[in-house]
C-alpha cells in the first residue's frame, strides 16, 4: 500500500515487553464504544450503530504513564491515540506541544507506511492554528490539503478509534513549481543569490572543485558582474580561462585553469540537462511562505516536484536554498508560542547524499540556528541513519512510521533506530517491524523541553482530501493566486553575459583599429622611406600608442570592475545577503 492510499483501520501488532490485562483500555466509567461508530456495525451511510454502554477497566499502569507524559496544558497537535498490548485507547492521546514544533523533528518510516499523510495530517493542524507551512511535493498526492475529505467507512472506522471528531475541510494552499516545470507558481533563483556552496552540490563538484567555484563568485562578486542565471556564470568561467582572462586567474590564487575548465563543462552539461529554467529573475522571496489567510489560517505552501523528480540534487537543493534564504532574513525571537514556520524537508536523504563537509557543516549549523528565528524544520526519510548524527541531535520530535528487516543492512538499520530512541516500556525492535500503516512510534519533547516516554500510536485521519487535486483545479488555484502575475514570466535583464558579451565586441573592435592603425603606420612608414623621410604624421604615431597602450584585458577590467560597484557580502552557504 501508498502512502498515497487512505489510512487502514485494522488493529495494531505492537506488543509491549511485559504483558498487561488484554482487556484494559478504556478509563473507569465510560463507554467501550462511546466514540461515534464505535466497534458495531456499520450503517449504510458508512458510521457505524453505538453498541450497548458498558464499563471498561482502568488504563493499565504502563499506560497511564504514558499518557500522563502527553498531557500537556497549552495549545498541541493531536496525532492520535496510544496503543497498548495491541489495542489503540482513545482516552490516551498523543499530542505535540505547539510551542515545541521550532525544536524541529523527523519523520522515517519504509516506502508504504504512511509518512505522506502523518505530513498532512501535522500540516493542516498547524494551518489551523495560524502556522504558515511549507511542504514538498515529491509525488504529486499532497495537493490534496486544498480539498475537503472525502468521508467513507476507513474514515469513520479510524476516527471511531482514535477519539477523533473527523470533518471535511480543505485549508488555504499556495502550489509552486521549479522553473515552471509542471503546474505552480514558477519558483526561481539567481546563481548569484543560490551561491557557491549549493550550486557546487548541483553540479556534483569534488571539494576542490567546490572551493575553486566559490573562487569565481569571488572575483565575480568583486567586480560587480551579477550572475542572474546559468549562462552568466558560464560567460565569466569561459572569460577566465580565455587568453584574454588568464592573467585574472592568478589574481584571485588558488584556480587553475584546468580546473576552470572542469567547472565549464559541467555547467554546459548541467544546462544541456534542461536546468536553466530554474535559475534566473524575478528570484522568489522566501518571505512569501510566512503568510496567513485572510481567515487567520496559516497559508500551506505545496512545492510541486513530479515533473522534477529525476533531479533530486537539484530539488533537494533548492529546498535547502529556501531554508538558508529565511535563515538570514528572519531577525531573532528566541522561544515563541507558535512557530513561524514549518517546514517539512521531504526526501532528506537526498540532500545528505554525497554532500561535502562545507555543505554539511551549514546545514548543522542552519539547523541549529534558525529554531531561535521561530522556524521548525521536519526532515523526512526512510531511516534516522540517513540524517547526518549532528543534524539528528537536533531533531527533539521524532514519529517513526515502520521499518523493513529483510536484510543485514534492514537489520543494522533497525537497531541503529532504536538506539536513538529514549528508554521505553516496548519492545521497540519488535514494535518498529510490526507497525500497520498509518501507525507510529512517537516522542517528542514536552512543554518543560524534555523528552516525553516513548508512545506507540495509531494516528488520526487526515481532514483533507488523501490524494491530488484534479489538473483543472490544480491549475485554476494557481492562476487565481496573487503571486502568479509577480513570478510568471521570467525576466532577463543586463547581467554578466551582455556585459562580457559587450566587452568581447569592444575588445574585438579595438582589435580591428590596432591592426587597422598598425598598417596605418606601416604604410606611413614605407611613405616616408620612400620621400627620404619628410613629413611623417606625428599625430599617427599617437594613435597607435593610444590603442596599444590601453591594454585589451586592463581595459575590460576596468570597465568591468565599475558596473555595479561594492563587492556582494555572502552568508553562511555563500548564498547572497539581501
Amino acid at each position: 500500500m501508498s502512502d498515497s492510499e487512505p489510512i487502514p483501520a485494522g488493529p495494531a501488532n505492537a506488543k509491549p515487553s511485559s504483558g498487561v490485562d488484554a482487556g484494559a483500555g478504556l478509563t473507569p466509567g465510560t463507554a467501550a464504544s462511546s466514540a461515534p461508530g464505535g466497534t458495531g456495525e456499520a450503517s449504510p451511510t458508512g458510521t457505524t450503530a453505538p453498541e450497548p454502554v458498558t464499563t471498561a477497566p482502568a488504563l493499565p499502569a504502563p499506560a497511564l504513564e504514558i499518557a500522563a507524559g502527553y498531557a500537556f496544558a497549552g495549545p498541541a497537535l493531536d496525532l492520535g491515540a496510544l496503543v497498548w498490548d495491541g489495542r489503540c485507547l482513545p482516552d490516551a492521546q498523543i499530542r505535540i506541544p505547539l510551542g515545541m514544533l521550532n525544536r524541529h523533528g523527523l519523520v522515517a518510516g519504509a516506502t508504504g507506511t504512511g509518512k505522506t499523510k502523518t505530513l498532512q495530517l501535522i500540516a493542516e493542524q498547524l494551518a489551523a492554528q495560524g502556522v504558515p507551512v511549507f511542504l514538498a511535493d515529491i509525488k504529486g498526492d499532497v495537493s490534496g490539503i486544498s480539498a475537503a475529505g472525502e468521508p467513507g467507512h476507513r474514515v469513520s472506522q479510524r476516527s471511531a478509534e482514535v477519539g477523533q471528531e473527523w470533518r471535511a475541510t480543505g485549508f488555504p494552499s499556495e502550489f509552486y513549481a521549479l522553473g515552471g516545470i509542471g503546474p505552480g507558481i514558477p519558483l526561481r533563483a539567481t546563481i548569484t543569490g543560490f551561491g557557491p556552496v549549493l550550486l557546487s552540490k548541483c553540479l556534483q563538484l569534488n571539494q576542490t572543485q567546490e572551493q575553486s567555484l566559490g573562487l569565481i563568485f569571488h572575483y565575480a562578486d568583486q567586480k560587480g558582474l551579477e550572475l542572474v542565471d546559468l549562462k552568466d556564470l558560464r560567460a565569466v568561467v569561459t572569460f577566465l580561462t580565455s587568453d584574454e582572462g588568464k592573467p585574472e586567474l592568478k589574481t584571485i590564487g588558488g584556480l587553475s585553469t584546468a580546473t576552470a575548465g572542469v567547472i565549464l563543462r559541467a555547467l554546459t552539461a548541467f544546462e544541456q540537462q534542461g536546468m536553466g529554467d530554474f535559475f534566473g529573475e524575478p528570484e522568489f522571496d522566501s518571505s512569501e511562505l510566512l503568510r496567513t489567510a485572510p481567515d487567520g489560517r496559516g497559508l500551506v505552501s505545496v512545492l510541486e516536484l513530479p515533473a522534477v523528480q529525476d533531479k533530486p540534487h537539484l530539488f533537494s537543493t533548492f529546498l535547502m536554498w529556501l531554508l538558508a534564504d529565511l535563515f538570514q532574513d528572519l531577525p531573532e525571537v528566541g522561544d515563541v508560542e507558535k512557530p513561524k514556520l514549518v517546514f517539512f524537508f521531504d526526501e532528506a536523504h537526498l540532500l545528505f547524499s554525497g554532500a561535502s563537509k562545507a555543505f554539511l557543516e551549514a546545514i548543522t549549523q542552519t539547523v541549529r540556528l534558525i529554531r531561535s528565528k521561530g522556524v521548525g524544520v521536519f526532515f523526512v526519510t526512510q531511516t534516522p541513519k540517513d540524517v547526518p548524527s549532528d543534524v539528528l541531535a537536533q531533531l527533539g520530535n521524532r514519529v517513526q512510521h515502520a521499518l523493513r528487516a529483510f536484510t543485514p543492512d534492514d537489520q543494522k538499520a533497525l537497531k541503529s533506530t532504536v538506539r536513538t530512541f529514549p528508554h521505553s516500556a516496548y519492545d521497540l525492535e519488535e514494535l518498529v517491524t510490526s507497525l500497520g500503516t498509518g501507525e507510529a512510534v512517537v516522542t517528542v519533547l514536552s512543554e518543560k523541553g524534555a523528552p516525553t516516554p516513548v508512545a506507540a500510536t495509531r494516528l488520526r485521519a487526515p481532514e483533507s482530501l488523501m490524494g491530488p487535486i484534479d489538473a483543472a483545479a490544480l491549475d485554476k488555484a494557481v492562476k487565481e493566486s496573487v503571486l502568479y502575475s509577480r513570478y510568471a514570466n521570467a525576466v532577463d535583464r543586463e547581467s554578466a553575459y551582455e556585459k562580457l558579451t559587450a566587452q568581447e565586441a569592444e575588445t574585438q573592435a579595438r582589435k580591428d583599429a590596432e591592426a587597422q592603425a598598425a598598417e596605418a603606420a606601416k604604410a606611413e612608414k614605407a611613405a616616408a622611406r620612400g620621400s627620404g623621410g619628410r613629413g611623417k604624421p606625428k599625430e599617427d604615431a599617437s594613435v597607435v600608442e593610444q590603442v596599444v597602450g590601453s591594454g585589451i584585458f586592463k581595459s575590460l577590467a576596468r570597465s568591468v570592475g565599475t558596473q555595479l560597484g561594492r563587492e556582494i557580502s555572502r552568508s553562511l552557504f555563500g548564498t547572497r545577503r539581501r
